[in-house]
């Protein structure tokens, strides 16, 4: 992408994107570094005496005449080079304006610019801690950051709402998306993978607010998993086992509770040999096997057509002859297709959906299937989810902040008119010490009554892992 196109989408008029100034906005001639630094004190030759700078003026000044001299026809792509070009033109401009900084204040105002001009402003240093998991802007003047499971206030803002505005632009405009009165919310992602969502006034009423998920770049494994205390080795071998003999699997749980990354370690599991389709609102899976189809949904364009549901990729890709079909989150009428195909020979699916407890899963789903439009028996969806699900797998983010996994359920089947659950692993809860959730997901001693399944499906599941004999290894 060329400099000018760039400019194009993240500017307008003579303003250009600035970092913002996290001190009072009268002139104290200080600059902010970056998150953890001591702000930047900066003085002007005496060659120059008229100019009493702020930060803000600085760096605008700075910015404003490096975009200038730029080629607006620079490939972006290209980011070292582009890199060196700025840099050098950085120092050009220093000696013209006679601006006199130390060698760490000159390296923190060139990188706080080169973030505004490659990169996301006052986001990207966020963008670039591998400590945080989540970014939260709400409106230009506060930004929260999650580690650890807990919410942080960082220490950036934007200049003004219509900074927050270009940002947003920046973010959804390479991917076709659009966010404006007319749709004042959008769902999107960064180039990593990390999920994005927007939503702007009127119906944001403290200006634009703007949520990243952030996306390991290493995916997450198994080992860091158990590490975490978030699952253990025989739920690792059991669910190793589910997904190798093609059961049918829905991860549940609240926002933020590590349902997508669960997935994706599930995922892992499934054979190199096998064609998987991948269907998602806003493409983040992190599928390691090579024969993998990725479907995104599309919304509708400025004259309200030519959007792409969840629930019409389900019906194609049963055309593209899937292995499997992975959904990333069932939201609505998909779920009725989704069980279709679950039922109609594509086992070995699985997606995620919002829920607080397996059961509560199983009325979700109800409330879904109801959604697609068909008017259907309660009995009948029900039969359909009885024999279309296999296992719930109940993730939650406890109060600590830490993601576990606090339920492995089967589904049993029918009972009269109510689907039977049982609980095949459970995670009991011992103590809270320093500040920590004590306890382990352990097995209820009961036996699925899915293991002919896997046995006939070559998979061997340990007794043990059911309380019966020495411990398996993974």
């Amino acid at each position: 992408m060329s400099l000018m196109r760039r400019l194009e989408r993240g500017q307008s008029g003579e303003e250009r994107p600035t970092r913002a100034n996290p001190q009072p906005k009268e002139d104290t001639g200080e600059l902010a570094g970056r998150a953890g630094q001591p702000p930047i004190r900066f003085q002007r030759a005496a060659a120059v005496p008229s100019v009493r700078g702020s930060y803000m003026e600085l760096k605008t000044r700075v910015q404003n005449r490096l975009l200038q001299e730029l080629d607006p026809a620079m490939d972006l792509s290209r980011l070292d080079e582009v890199r060196q070009q700025i840099q050098g033109l950085f120092e050009q401009v220093l000696v013209e304006e006679n601006i006199v900084l130390t060698r760490p204040e000159r390296q923190r105002l060139l990188e706080q610019i080169t973030d505004e001009i490659l990169g996301l402003g006052p986001l990207q240093p966020l963008l670039e801690d591998r400590s945080v998991t989540e970014i939260m802007v709400n409106g230009h003047d506060q930004v929260y950051v999650e580690r650890g499971g807990k919410l942080f206030k960082a220490p950036v803002k934007f200049e003004n709402d219509d900074h927050v505005m270009r940002i947003i632009d920046r973010i959804v405009s390479p991917l076709g998306r659009r966010v404006d009165e007319a749709s004042p919310y959008v769902d999107a992602r960064l180039a990593d993978g990390s999920r994005v969502n927007a939503v702007i006034p009127p119906i944001s009423l403290i200006g634009p607010v703007l949520t990243i998920r952030m996306f390991s770049k290493d995916p997450i494994t198994v080992e860091q998993l158990i590490g975490y205390g978030s699952l253990t080795q025989d739920a690792i071998v059991f669910l190793k086992a589910c997904v190798e003999a093609n059961m049918n699997i829905i991860i549940s749980g609240g926002t933020g509770s590590g349902k997508t990354t669960l997935l994706n370690v599930l995922s892992s599991f499934i054979p190199s040999d096998q064609r998987i389709v991948t269907i998602e609102n806003a493409a983040e899976l992190q599928l390691r096997q090579e024969h993998v189809v990725t479907l995104e949904t599309r919304p509708p364009n400025i004259e309200g057509k030519g959007e792409i549901t969840a629930q019409q990729l389900v019906v194609n890709a049963l055309r593209m002859r899937p292995d499997r079909i992975i959904v990333g989150e069932i939201r609505a009428g998909e779920a009725l297709d989704m069980l279709q195909a679950m039922n109609t020979g594509h086992e070995g699916s699985m997606t995620t959906a919002h829920a607080n407890s397996p059961r509560d899963v199983i009325s979700r789903i109800e409330t879904m299937t109801l959604m697609s439009g068909y008017d259907l028996p309660v009995r009948a969806i029900r039969e359909q989810i009885s024999s279309a699900i296999d296992l719930i797998v109940h993730v939650d983010r406890m109060r600590d902040g830490s993601r576990k996994m606090v339920n492995l359920t089967e589904v049993v089947g029918m009972e009269g008119e109510i689907i039977t659950l049982t609980d095949l692993f459970q995670f009991e809860q011992t103590g809270f010490e320093e500040g920590k959730v004590v306890g382990s997901l352990r097995s209820t001693g009961l036996r699925p009554g899915f293991m002919d399944r896997i046995e006939a499906a070559g998979v061997h599941v340990p007794p043990a892992i059911f309380g019966i004999g020495a411990r398996p290894r993974f």
